[in-house]
């Protein structure tokens, strides 16, 4: 059998007419028209006022800190179940991330932990949706108000996704995305800040570009950034990519709804599939994952796969069992058990755009084999 691969992007809008647009015009690099056009476009989808376009996802959550002033000894409240980006941001902002467990059933942090973690210090609640169901948002927005906290909100994996109708991307103070080509829209490479708040709008734009002075002498600066910037092709292919977003959340949704259809048997046999929907969020099923049993039952069905060349990948290692934070102390002695579980017994199925039916049939065949 064909290798199944567990991501393949889905190319077949103008990316090629863009991308050559680029090319025969000479705007290769940050600067070019199809920056702004996909800014304006992607911030406009969203319903926010201002978007600035990255080099990815994690240079946008580096970006959000540092442009909400979040600095030495504050605090920021984020879920354990994550990948490493959002904790690693606030580490090297010198602040201290507080985590939180997750929900057993949505798989993204529990909100009703979160106010049990509020102390003085805290600054910020960095929420992120996970796997295709946004987080509890109402709880966490009136917590906000409560304690008067920033909100950033990771919407990396939502694209298109709503809350209660409304745009997931538009609740943060800042609100982040990724464009990594596993995402329902991708640039290759990339990113995106979403504000509301012009200063934010401004002060995300000179980060992202090594803190040059906008109105001041070149090569002349008061304080330090990043070159985070975007280029005017990542930029094309994400414009192509936007005009196809609706069509690719059906696309998802059918092959998140195929998936269930035919694994249901697996939760007779006690494995736990991703909630088709919320009462406030149907799933858009960024990916497909399945939490087994038991760790080894786990790795007993991933290896059978990976004989039959289907390409698996682990779900997110909790951030307070990670070595690298271990060695600095962080979250010592500390527990999440609904995390831990999810981390070592959850793995995901191929959940790329690009997976034919013809593919999902032979994964769903393979499983039966395996379980019957």
């Amino acid at each position: 059998m064909k290798p199944i691969p567990v991501n393949t992007p889905l190319l077949k809008g103008n990316e090629l007419k863009y991308l050559s647009e680029c090319i025969s015009t000479g705007w290769i690099s940050s600067e070019g028209p199809f920056i702004g056009a996909f800014e304006e476009n992607f911030s406009t989808y969203n319903n926010r006022k201002y978007g600035i376009a990255v080099s990815n996802g994690s240079a946008a959550l580096d970006i959000a800190v540092k442009a909400l002033g979040i600095g030495v000894g504050d605090e920021v409240i984020m879920p354990t179940f994550t990948i490493i980006s959002p904790v690693q941001s606030v580490v090297t902002a010198d602040a201290i991330p507080v985590l939180i467990d997750s929900d057993p059933l949505t798989w993204n942090m529990d909100v009703t932990q979160i106010e049990a973690k509020i102390t003085a210090r805290t600054k910020a609640i960095l929420v992120v949706h996970i796997y295709g169901l946004p987080v509890d948002m109402d709880p966490v927005l009136a917590l906000a108000k409560k304690y008067n906290l920033k909100i950033i909100e990771d919407a990396a994996e939502m694209h298109g996704q709503t809350y209660n109708s409304k745009m997931c991307g538009s609740f943060g103070d800042i609100s982040i995305f990724s464009f990594y080509p596993n995402k329902h829209i991708t640039t290759g490479e990339g990113g995106m800040l979403l504000t509301d708040d012009e200063h934010l709008a401004a002060r995300c734009k000179k980060l992202r570009n090594l803190c040059f002075e906008p109105n001041g002498p070149r090569f002349v600066h008061n304080e330090l950034g990043w070159n985070y910037r975007m280029t005017n092709m990542q930029a094309a292919l994400g414009l192509a990519q936007l005009e196809q977003l609706e069509e690719f959340i059906s696309i998802k949704r059918n092959m998140g709804l195929n998936y269930h259809s035919a694994l249901s048997h697996l939760k007779q046999k006690g494995y736990q599939l991703p909630l088709t929907s919320t009462s406030y969020a149907e799933n858009i099923y960024w990916v497909f994952g399945i939490v087994a049993p038991t760790e080894s039952e786990k790795e007993d069905l991933v290896d059978y796969l990976t004989k039959h060349k289907i390409g698996t990948r682990p779900f997110f290692w909790c951030m307070h069992e990670q070595p690298v934070f271990k060695k600095m102390g962080l979250f010592k002695n500390e527990k999440y058990p609904v995390a831990e579980k999810l981390a070592r017994n959850g793995f995901y199925l191929p959940s790329g755009l690009g997976l034919t039916t013809d593919e999902l049939t032979a994964i769903t065949t393979c499983i039966h084999e395996k379980i019957v």
